[in-house]
C-alpha cells in the first residue's frame, strides 16, 4: 500500500508534488487507527489538486473522479477538517 495509488491520472501524466502531498494525507487518514472515516477514505481517489489564491489566502482545490463523488459527499465535512490539520 502506498499513497501513489490514491491518484488517478491519464497514462503518461505524472502527478504534481501537491497532488502527491494530498494523496499522502488521504493515505495517512486511512491508516490512522483512531480515524472515524478511515473506511470511507479507503475508496476515495483524487484526479488532481491545485492551490488557488482567494482574498490574499491560498485555498487547496482537490478534484475527485465522479465515480467516488458519492463517497466524498458522505464524509465531506469530516474529510475537510482532517485535511485542514495537514495543510
Amino acid at each position: 500500500l502506498n499513497a501513489r495509488k490514491k491518484i488517478v491520472k491519464d497514462k503518461g501524466v505524472a502527478p504534481t508534488e501537491l497532488e502527491e502531498e494530498v494523496a499522502k494525507a488521504l493515505f495517512d487518514i486511512e491508516v490512522t487507527p483512531s480515524s472515524d472515516i478511515k473506511a470511507d477514505v479507503r475508496d476515495i481517489k483524487i484526479s488532481g489538486a491545485q492551490d488557488v489564491e482567494v482574498k490574499n489566502r491560498v485555498a487547496l482545490v482537490v478534484h475527485v473522479p465522479f465515480r467516488v463523488w458519492k463517497n466524498v459527499r458522505k464524509i465531506q465535512g469530516r474529510l475537510i477538517r482532517e485535511l485542514e490539520k495537514k495543510f
